[in-house]
């Protein structure tokens, strides 16, 4: 599991086969079996294989995190606003305006169960596991990059890939500084939650 053809094939399959085939249409089922497993699999390689060990790095700058994350936020804040004012002005702050409850359910659910899953998968087993197969470092993040605005493609949106990439900038940056899946997570979860409460989570897939 360890050479090269075969961390080569497994990343095709994880990272551009099964997203790609999400944008297929056919049996929601036969998705969820195949996101099942699959997430079986990465959680089996990080534990048995890779040996992670899924706990907080001791050494963590907290007072640097939040500055830039805050720095990053106020940018994405202004830009998403006006975004929204100019292009879809009727939801604007719709959700927690209106629905404070189901916004609150959307911000825990979405954080617990959709971007910490998905930072074990893209950063923590991504960097773990291939960042060996490209020594380009610039590259590298590049790639996961793309490969995490390509694990959105079922929605079907430019705006989404557009976003997902630079997001999935910012957070191999975090992460390759850091190394820390929880302070990735946090960040994720803090610009993702953003999207919904500004009023764009109609096309991220969550109620309205």
């Amino acid at each position: 599991m360890q050479s090269y053809v075969y961390k080569i094939s497994e990343l095709f399959i994880i990272f551009i086969f099964i997203p790609v085939s999400f944008a297929i249409d056919y049996a929601i089922w036969l998705k969820m079996t195949i996101g099942t497993i699959g997430f079986l699999y990465v959680l089996f390689v990080l534990m048995r294989v890779e040996k992670i060990k899924f706990e907080i790095a001791a050494q963590i700058n907290w007072r640097s995190f939040l500055q830039r994350t805050f720095s990053q936020l106020v940018i994405i804040a202004v830009l998403t606003t006006l975004y929204m004012w100019f292009v879809d002005r009727q939801n604007l702050y719709m959700v927690v305006l209106n629905k404070p409850l189901l916004w609150l359910a959307i911000l825990f659910f979405y954080s617990l169960f959709s971007v910490y899953p998905q930072e074990l998968i893209y950063r923590t087993l991504f960097f773990k596991r291939y960042q060996s197969l490209v020594k380009n470092e610039m590259g590298f993040i590049l790639l996961n990059a793309a490969l995490f605005s390509l694990a959105h493609l079922f929605f079907g949106n430019v705006l989404v890939m557009v976003l997902t990439f630079v997001g999935g900038l910012l957070f191999a940056l975090t992460y390759k500084k850091t190394k820390s899946t929880l302070l990735v997570s946090l960040e994720h979860a803090i610009y993702g939650c953003w999207l919904f409460t500004v009023g764009m989570g109609d096309m991220l897939g969550f109620p309205s």
